[in-house]
């Protein structure tokens, strides 16, 4: 087996276990957002995060000397993406059917597909931009746009697609130059900061009130956690770490349209989930969408391994 082949191989791996992190995520942070508001989440996450990623993951990885980067504009582009994607993704989630935003979200990968043209170079074939065709045809499936149908909730979780496909996108692009750590750290790190300060501007609820439940969530007054709540928090901190470390270390190694598809494997756990925990049965758009977006994403895969090309790295820009 190459060289290259191995790494391929890790990095698809890597993307996979990142799927059912970020599914467990999605759940937790659904069952949380009836009582906590988003950024409250976020921080207690992000606090238990931050000790798995300096204690346990940056030591593994070298020690703290891997957070040091050339590339500080590219770390404060991919923690504006990330900190826009959370907040209109689980936003999203929080006011809609757990399947019908995560099946929405699913245009990450096909977004991810198109920036990886324009900012990577890469050069998806004809089976791929097929894919992406399909799968944005299963996303409007999904959405229903139309007088009678259409949520405006559903634009938040394909806001958050957009921002997450830009988070990966500038993660290949950081290349080789940055660990799988530093590129996990800097935006936990920004979640760190930027719940603070929301909480310390909006966590007494004065600006919360209305009927809008997407509002509520985000500016609702922050309350000391129950103690039955503490275990959810944990398993978030804990999921979110290793999660963000597994899909940098997929982008960093694989091409960006190649990875992305994985990502396709959380759609089976959100129906699962939303049937399970909520007690959400998707209708049959949903369904209807989600195997049109599922199929693309395979299509992709397959032809792609068919054709058993080299992986690409793009050349990391120097900072400045």
């Amino acid at each position: 087996m190459s060289d290259s082949l191995k790494v391929s191989i890790l990095g698809l791996l890597a993307a996979a276990g990142s799927a059912v992190c970020f599914s467990i995520i999605d759940v937790l942070v659904k069952f949380l957002s009836g009582e906590y508001p988003l950024y409250q989440v976020v921080l207690l996450r992000s606090v238990v995060a931050m000790p798995i990623l300096l204690l346990i993951i940056v030591p593994l990885e070298g020690g703290y000397h891997v957070l040091r980067s050339r590339q500080p504009r590219l770390h404060l582009m991919r923690c504006s993406a990330v900190v826009f994607a959370n907040l209109c993704f689980y936003t999203g989630l929080a006011t809609m059917p757990m399947a019908d935003a995560v099946a929405i979200a699913f245009a990450t990968p096909l977004i991810v597909t198109v920036l990886s043209v324009v900012l990577l170079g890469e050069r998806p074939g004809p089976w791929r931009w097929g894919a992406v065709a399909v799968g944005f045809a299963g996303v409007l499936v999904i959405m229903r746009p139309g007088p009678d149908s259409f949520q405006a909730a559903a634009l938040l979780p394909f806001l958050g697609a957009c921002g997450y496909a830009t988070l990966h996108v500038l993660t290949r692009r950081a290349g080789g130059a940055d660990s799988a750590a530093a590129l996990t750290f800097y935006p936990s790190l920004a979640f760190l900061l930027i719940s603070g300060l929301v909480g310390f501007a909006t966590g007494d609820g004065r600006f919360a009130g209305g009927d809008n439940a997407a509002v509520d969530f985000i500016l609702r007054a922050w309350i000391w956690p129950a103690p039955g709540d503490w275990w959810a928090f944990v398993c978030l901190g804990l999921t979110a770490s290793i999660g963000g470390y597994l899909i940098s270390f997929a982008y960093r190694q694989c091409e960006a349209g190649l990875v992305a598809p994985f990502e396709y494997i959380t759609m089976p756990m959100a129906v699962i989930w939303g049937i399970l925990v909520f007690q959400e049965w998707p209708d049959l758009p949903v369904w209807i969408g989600s195997a049109l977006i599922i199929g693309a994403g395979l299509v992709s895969v397959w032809r792609e391994t068919r054709n058993n090309r080299p992986v690409t790295r793009p050349r990391p820009r120097a900072a400045g």
